[in-house]
C-alpha cells in the first residue's frame, strides 16, 4: 500500500495549522505575546496573528539575524516573542544569533522553524530543514519541541508562552498529516508520552514519524506477534531520560525514528543517553546523509525510507540482534 492510499481516510491537518490556532488565542489571551516574521507570514501562518493583531506583528524581512536580535530585545522587554520562519533559514542562517545572543543569555524566546522534514516537497534541498534538530537540541539552555500533529502542536506552542522560561526551538511541517491524538491528551514539556506498550522493542518518534511508528507496530503486532512500546518523544530535549531507560531494560532494544537526518537527532539522543547508561541494540531511522529532493511529499517520504515499512524492518534487526545478544 502506498503512502497516499494509506493517508486518504483519516483526518489530516499540518502541524503549523496547530501552532497558527495557538497564536491567535495566546493574542486573545495575553498582550505579551509578539509575532515576528522574514517575509513568509502567509507560509508560516503567522498572517493570522497578523491579520487580528497587527500592532504585535513585526514583518523583519529576509533578514532571519535581525528578526532573533529584535526577538532578544523584545523578550528582554518583558515581552513573549514568536520569531517564524522555514526551519532551514531559521536555524542556519541565524544560528550565531540563537547561540550567542539567545542561549548565552538564556533568554525566553521561541524560535518556530517551519517547514520541516522532507515532506516539504517540491520547493527542494534548499527549503528542506533535515538537520536543524541537531542544530538546535546541541545548544545549551535551549529546549526543542517537534510535535506529532496539529493538536500536540496547539499545545506545544500554548506551553512555549506559558511554561518555558528561556530559549525554545518548536519545529513544524507544511504537508497535512495525520492526526493522532487526542485534546485530552497530556502533554508535558520533558515528558514523553507512551502510547502503545510491549517489551519486544521500543519504538521511540517524533513529529511526523510518530503516526508511522504507530502503524508499524499494529502490523507487527498482527503479523508477528512482535509487542512494540510506541513512545511519542515530543520533546527532544530535554530527553526524557527516565522512559528511555526503562524501555531499554524492559524491552532490550530501540528503534529511532525521525523526519530529520539519521546523525544529530533523536536517534543521536538517546543513542548518546543508552550507550553510557544501558546499550541496547538500536536502529536509528532517518536521512541518511543525504540533502533532499524536489518531488511530492509521500514520494520523498518513501525515496528517503521514512515509512512504517522502514520502521518494521528496523524492529526486525534489532529483534535479530537482541535474541543474539542473549544467545536465544
Amino acid at each position: 500500500m502506498r503512502m497516499e492510499e494509506k493517508m486518504k481516510d483519516r483526518k489530516m491537518e499540518a502541524t503549523r495549522v496547530g501552532f497558527s490556532r495557538a497564536l491567535l488565542d495566546l493574542g486573545k489571551t495575553n498582550p505579551d505575546v509578539m509575532v515576528l516574521d522574514a517575509d513568509l507570514a502567509k507560509s508560516t501562518l503567522t498572517k493570522n496573528f497578523m491579520d487580528k493583531y497587527p500592532e504585535r506583528f513585526f514583518d523583519i524581512g529576509i533578514a532571519e539575524q535581525d528578526m532573533l536580535g529584535t526577538a532578544a530585545g523584545l523578550a528582554l522587554a518583558g515581552k513573549i516573542p514568536f520569531a517564524c520562519t522555514y526551519g532551514v533559514f531559521i536555524a542556519g542562517r541565524a544560528w550565531d544569533q540563537i547561540r550567542t545572543t539567545i542561549c548565552y543569555g538564556d533568554i525566553n524566546v521561541n524560535v518556530c522553524g517551519m517547514h520541516g522534514g522532507i515532506s516539504v516537497g517540491p520547493d527542494g534541498a534548499t527549503h528542506q530543514a533535515l538537520e536543524e534538530i541537531g542544530l538546535m537540541r546541541v545548544l545549551p539552555n535551549m529546549t526543542v519541541l517537534v510535535p506529532c500533529d496539529s493538536i500536540e502542536s496547539y499545545k506545544a506552542t500554548m506551553a512555549a508562552a506559558n511554561e518555558v522560561v528561556g530559549p525554545t526551538y518548536l519545529r513544524f511541517g507544511r504537508e497535512a498529516v495525520p492526526i493522532i491524538t487526542k485534546e485530552e491528551d497530556p502533554f508535558e514539556v520533558g515528558k514523553a508520552n507512551v502510547l502503545t506498550q510491549g517489551n519486544d522493542c521500543a519504538i521511540v518518534a517524533c513529529g511526523f514519524m510518530v503516526g508511522e511508528a504507530l502503524d508499524a507496530a499494529k502490523e507487527l503486532k498482527e503479523e508477528e506477534g512482535i509487542n512494540c512500546r510506541v513512545i511519542n518523544m515530543h520533546t527532544v530535549k530535554p530527553l526524557d531520560e527516565e522512559v528511555v531507560l526503562k524501555a531499554a531494560k524492559e524491552c532490550g532494544a530501540i528503534v529511532t525514528a525521525e523526519e530529520h537526518q539519521a546523525a544529530t537527532g533523536l536517534g543521536g539522543a538517546v543513542a548518546e543517553f543508552i550507550s553510557q547508561k544501558y546499550p541496547v541494540p538500536m536502529k536509528i531511522i532517518g536521512i541518511q546523509d543525504r540533502f533532499g529532493e524536489s518531488g511530492q511529499p509521500w514520494e520523498l517520504l518513501e525515496e528517503f525510507n521514512l515509512t512504517w515499512k522502514d520502521i518494521k524492518q528496523g524492529v526486525k534487526r534489532v529483534m535479530k540482534m537482541k535474541r543474539e545478544k542473549v544467545g536465544v
